[in-house]
């Protein structure tokens, strides 16, 4: 299409995404510019088509930032009502046995005491329901598309997506053009390997002083239960199998009874294993179809009902593998950066932090009457100061050490390092980025992957039925091939082509026709993990934002 002319819109602040950072940090600068008597003006914008659409999460949420941003939450009715009751810990040498873990075992940082089982997707729509009324502009389902750059190269906001483009790129008769979204600063916080963020990270060079990132995958269903198995506020966790115990796959589940008669059952895949005929979604559903005979989960899911179904990318390099967080006019915040805690298993409070720091810093610029655009090197000296930074600090060998030792023994260094409070005298380095570690596929053994029972076990197309996923399909393809021959003439004959494994979604097939091979892409079943932008060995595939309101509508998930 030619050149379009877009609306603008001036604000203090722009913030891309409504996760747990970017509320977080939309309700902080609204909270500092009240205290000040001054205002400023904010606008959040997400792709989901309601706060809390894409959010994806176990989830045991750590309360601390949370008290430190509303202190008075329980009495504003935060959905935080679900304190953890019972915490758990169990090693799976095989699909049959399990070991309970004592709690002297357990790294102190893993335990739940003072924590609450909830819905992450709940607690961030009672977020934006906070910053709504503080006065911050939420526009759900906006796509941020683009960034905007002024004349010296800073960012100055962002542009959502045009609206009402057809698959061959011209505009449909719904077409209405994207908005302009100018601001001082914009702070990105998209979540785990936001599109935005990875081109800023890319553009700036941020990662130069950085170690590698790291990432996996994590799936979620949520079932409603006989209310005789129901135990509120119990938490599950377990490692070992279905992965490898000394190296290879690293796996790691939990169980969380929620409210409401409910739990969220998952599994974690490491996206750093080798063989390419892993498919973690079969990997998960391995899980529940052999596992389904153990009183672990037999007890509590039998004569259950699944409800829902999603899966995302989880960041977990941890402070070593951050990048710089402040460019020109613009901020990382959460996810956007990494700022997840290995050892606790858990980045909302993290998040939430970083959002927080990322506030104070803006709107010690915009008090101070800056015109903005400059680096504010003021984050990144607020982070180094913080609690999030010790605690970052304090567990930045835990993924390392995994990766490095193996599930076993890897468990095993973390609880020595966490009884030093994370004070050992070095770090590790873990180099290799998960997309490279990949072998040949006729060096690997395949895997014989059980039919699901439909009872404990399903198939991806009746999983992605139930994260009620919609895009519009008559609209460019938001899975981006930088050459479209890799997936058949390289992918293929090296590894199989392994994205037909690896999305949990059944967006990527192989398909035989007179005999040749075609790579099909079926987008509309994309939940926007974002596994296929980090896993594909060829790193062929980019993954950009769809149509504002696309992808997944997760409910309290």
């Amino acid at each position: 299409m030619s050149e379009i002319e877009r609306e603008s819109m001036e604000f203090d602040v722009v913030i891309v995404g409504g996760g747990p950072a970017g509320l977080s940090a939309a309700c902080r600068v609204m909270q500092l510019a009240e205290a000040a008597g001054t205002e400023i003006s904010v606008c959040l914008v997400e792709k989901g088509s309601e706060i809390g659409a894409h959010i994806l999460s176990g989830a045991v949420v750590e309360p601390r930032a949370l008290n430190e941003l509303f202190p008075d939450w329980e009495n504003m009715g935060a959905p935080l009502t679900n304190p953890v009751t019972v915490d758990e810990v169990f090693y799976l040498p095989n699909g049959t046995n399990h070991i309970r873990t004592p709690n002297l075992l357990i790294p102190k940082a893993t335990h739940n005491d003072g924590n609450y089982a909830t819905s992450l997707a709940n607690l961030c729509r009672w977020l934006g329901e906070q910053a709504e009324a503080l006065g911050v502009n939420v526009f759900p389902g906006f796509a941020a598309s683009e960034v905007l750059y002024d004349d010296n190269g800073a960012i100055c906001g962002i542009a959502t997506g045009d609206m009402g483009v057809g698959l061959d790129g011209t505009a449909k008769s719904t077409f209405a053009p994207g908005y302009e979204l100018r601001a001082k600063y914009t702070l990105f916080a998209e979540g785990c390997r936001g599109h935005l963020g990875k081109q800023l990270i890319e553009k700036f060079n941020l990662t130069q002083n950085s170690g590698t990132q790291h990432y996996a995958i994590g799936f979620k269903e949520l079932w409603d239960i006989d209310p005789a198995n129901h135990v509120p506020g119990k938490v599950v966790h377990t490692m070992g199998w279905p992965g490898n115990h000394f190296g290879g796959l690293f796996t790691g589940s939990y169980l969380y009874h929620l409210e409401n008669n409910q739990v969220s059952v998952g599994l974690i895949v490491d996206l750093s294993y080798s063989n390419p005929h892993v498919s973690p979604f079969d990997e998960y559903q391995r899980y529940n179809q052999r596992y389904k005979h153990h009183p672990l989960i037999s007890q509590v899911l039998t004569g259950g009902k699944r409800v829902s179904y999603g899966a995302r990318a989880i960041v977990k390099g941890g402070l070593a593998a951050l990048p710089e967080l402040a460019v020109p006019g613009g901020l990382l915040i959460g996810d956007d950066a990494g700022f997840l805690n290995m050892t606790k298993i858990k980045g909302s409070h993290t998040a939430m932090k970083s959002g927080m720091l990322a506030a104070e810093a803006v709107s010690e610029a915009l008090l101070a009457g800056s015109p903005g655009g400059e680096t504010l090197s003021t984050f990144q000296s607020k982070f180094d100061n913080s609690w999030l930074h010790e605690e970052l600090r304090q567990a930045r060998n835990s993924q390392q050490a995994i990766h490095k030792f193996g599930a076993v023994m890897g468990a095993g260094f973390i609880w020595a390092d966490q009884l030093l409070k994370g004070n050992l005298p070095f770090t590790f380095s873990d180099p290799t980025p998960d997309h490279a570690t990949l072998k040949p596929a006729d060096a690997c053994k395949k895997i014989d992957y059980p039919k699901p029972d439909g009872k404990l076990s399903f198939d991806k197309l009746s999983s992605v039925f139930l994260s009620n996923t919609n895009h519009e399909e008559d609209q460019p393809c938001h899975l981006q091939l930088k050459d479209p021959s890799i997936p058949i003439d390289v992918n293929l004959p090296k590894y199989d082509e392994p994205a037909q494994r690896y999305c949990p979604a059944g967006v990527y097939e192989v398909v035989e026709e007179n005999g040749t091979s075609r790579f099909q892409i079926n987008a509309q079943n994309c939940v926007h993990c974002k596994t296929c932008d980090i896993k594909d060995p060829s790193q062929n595939i980019t993954w950009v934002v769809p149509e504002g309101t696309g992808g997944p509508n997760y409910p309290n998930m």
